[in-house]
């Protein structure tokens, strides 16, 4: 873990490589000798605690999920499914609690962060690894980008969640032709769909997202981690609820010292 702007307690991770810069936090996958899979390793924990500690630290403003190596990540160990091993064991009472407190936690801590988050998908995000662009805020792809929801052929469905995101992304029509056919996609057919905003060089990729993080992390942070709240609730929540929501929100915003500062600067280049 390395830390250029300021001294943060930032928690020590096992498969990953973690910095912080500017309120910005990098979070690369280090398993390129299992294609970054997220179980059978310590990717899931990872997140986890970096999710956990965000939302415990009002200086961090975003989140890169990134990879090192030729994958961004390849989903779920085959070779724990094939022998019945990890979170593959067991009867279905077994598998279902496995479900539950393993890859689904991510899932939750994802969902649950109070920053934007951006995935740097520098090659194949295949099952559990394409749900888990699909659960970030924004993704940037590059030439290598594969994106596959490739659930179905290998007889299981999307078990961490990826049902519930797909649609909200590319619409009920795409996500059931992705999920029904199991294809696999390339960078510029997921950004026709939606699922990738832009598409830059391999080599600038993790550049580009630590860029588009580091114009977030600029704006006032109460209002950035209220803007994340709103655009999450108003996926669930009835209109009027969410205009009730809304106004509270607001109100916490009109009472910060961030707000009051940005008027003065806002005046004062008004008044040149």
């Amino acid at each position: 873990m390395t830390d250029q702007s300021h001294k943060l307690f930032a928690p020590e991770t096992k498969d990953s490589l973690l910095a912080v810069e500017n309120g910005v936090v990098t979070l690369l996958f280090n398993r390129d000798d299992v294609r970054n899979i997220l179980t059978g390793t310590h990717l899931v924990d990872d997140i986890n605690h970096v999710c956990h500690w965000i939302n415990r630290t009002p200086e961090i403003c975003a989140l890169v999920i990134g990879a090192k190596g030729k994958a961004f990540s390849a989903g779920g160990n085959i070779k724990d499914m094939q022998t019945k091993q990890g979170m593959f064991g067991g009867d279905g009472f077994a598998i279902q609690d496995a479900y539950r407190h393993g890859i689904q936690t991510m899932t939750m801590n994802l969902y649950q962060l109070e920053v934007p988050v951006i995935a740097a998908i520098n090659g194949a995000a295949i099952g559990a690894g394409m749900d888990l662009c699909c659960m970030c805020d924004i993704r940037l792809g590059c030439e290598y980008t594969k994106l596959g929801e490739t659930f179905v052929n290998l007889g299981i469905i999307p078990g961490d969640g990826g049902a519930w995101f797909l649609p909200k992304l590319v619409g009920l029509q795409r996500a059931a032709e992705l999920t029904f056919s199991g294809r696999i996609i390339n960078a510029q057919q997921a950004r026709d769909y939606g699922l990738l905003m832009d598409i830059h060089p391999a080599g600038d990729l993790i550049k580009q997202a630590q860029q588009l993080a580091q114009t977030f992390s600029e704006k006032p942070r109460q209002a950035l981690r209220s803007s994340k709240r709103l655009l999450q609730a108003g996926q669930r929540m009835a209109l009027r609820d969410f205009l009730d929501y809304c106004a509270g929100q607001q109100s916490i915003c009109h009472s910060s010292e961030q707000h009051q500062h940005a008027l003065e600067i806002m005046h004062s280049q008004l008044a040149k």
